[in-house]
C-alpha cells in the first residue's frame, strides 16, 4: 500500500479544487467555506497531501503552528473511495513524525467522530479543560 502512496508538503501540488469540494460540500466542519478561505488556509499553513502515483490526490491534512509551542492539526480527510486503505493512518503517522514538529510541545485538534483513530497517535481528552479556553465565532 504505501508504495501505491507518497506525501508531499509542496503547496503547489495541493489540489486546491478537490480539497475546496471536500470540506465544503463532504466535511461537517467546513460546509460552504469558500474556494478564496481554502487557498487562503493552504498558502498559511503546513499542507500535507497524499498522492497516488499517477498524481492523484487522495487525502489531505493542514497544520496551523509556530513550530516550538504549539500546533493545531486541521482539515484531515481522505477521498471515500480511497477510505479504508490505511491512508488515513499512513498520512497522520507522517505528519506527527514530520521533523519540523518534533519540538512543538504540543498537537491539538478537534473531532466529533475519529476519537479511536486519534487515540491510537497518542491523542486524549484535555485533561485539564478548566485550565483551557478556547474564543469561537458565532
Amino acid at each position: 500500500m504505501s508504495s501505491d502512496f507518497y506525501i508531499s508538503t509542496e503547496k503547489s501540488k495541493m489540489d486546491i479544487s478537490l480539497v475546496h469540494k471536500y470540506l465544503s460540500e463532504e466535511s461537517y466542519w467546513a460546509k460552504g467555506r469558500s474556494k478564496e478561505l481554502v487557498i487562503k488556509s493552504i498558502e498559511n499553513a503546513l499542507c500535507f497531501g497524499v498522492f497516488s502515483k499517477n498524481g492523484e490526490q487522495v487525502a489531505f491534512a493542514r497544520i496551523a503552528t509556530d513550530f516550538v509551542v504549539f500546533a493545531w492539526l486541521m482539515d484531515v480527510f481522505v477521498v471515500e473511495h480511497h477510505q479504508g486503505k490505511g491512508i488515513g493512518r499512513m498520512l497522520l503517522k507522517h505528519i506527527f513524525d514530520y521533523p519540523d514538529l518534533q519540538n512543538v510541545n504540543g498537537i491539538g485538534l478537534r473531532t466529533n467522530d475519529a476519537h479511536s483513530l486519534y487515540k491510537e497517535f497518542g491523542f486524549e481528552t484535555i485533561p485539564s479543560p478548566e485550565t483551557w479556553m478556547i474564543k469561537m465565532k458565532k
